[in-house]
């Protein structure tokens, strides 16, 4: 049985988003693989060294900078490492990531601007996921990503 990295505001149980909250999925499909077992919940954020709740913060020219001002992109570098690393330790087959996130993000990122608008984009988790082969998909595509599965499982 291949294991999913997924986020870990996806996963539930523990509030880790610069909010302090969490984004739990509830589909059907996500929740019978939490129960298998298949999920490998990371928060490249908190494994980044960043605290519980955070400053909000988005990429902006290639680095991630916070609402403040300040930039953390060096936190969240370290965050999508240790993710990376736990990617292949864990041998995964793909990643469900949070879609928007600076670290998480597979398609659609804020803008950098604070002001809610979304852009085409990636954050660094997806990004050096993608780049080492992991698959990543969104929240909103278990569908596809129970195909993927389904094609490339092992028994």
């Amino acid at each position: 049985m291949r294991k999913i990295l997924v986020s870990e505001c996806l996963y539930g149980g523990r509030a880790v988003r610069y909010d302090g909250r969490s984004k739990a999925e509830n589909h059907p499909v996500f929740l019978q693989w939490k129960k298998e077992g298949r999920l490998i919940p990371v928060c490249p954020e908190v494994f980044g060294g960043l605290p519980v709740p955070r400053p909000e913060a988005q990429r902006r020219d290639g680095r991630v900078i916070n609402i403040e001002g300040r930039d953390v992109t060096d936190a969240y570098m370290r965050g999508a490492r240790e993710a990376l690393r736990l990617a292949r330790e864990e041998n995964v087959l793909m990643c469900i990531l949070k879609q928007g996130s600076p670290a998480c993000g597979s398609a659609v990122i804020h803008d950098g601007t604070f002001s809610g608008r979304k852009i085409p984009g990636q954050g660094v988790a997806a990004e050096l996921l993608r780049e080492d082969g992991f698959p990543v998909f969104a929240e909103d595509e278990i569908e596809a990503a129970a195909g993927f599965l389904a094609e490339h499982d092992e028994p």
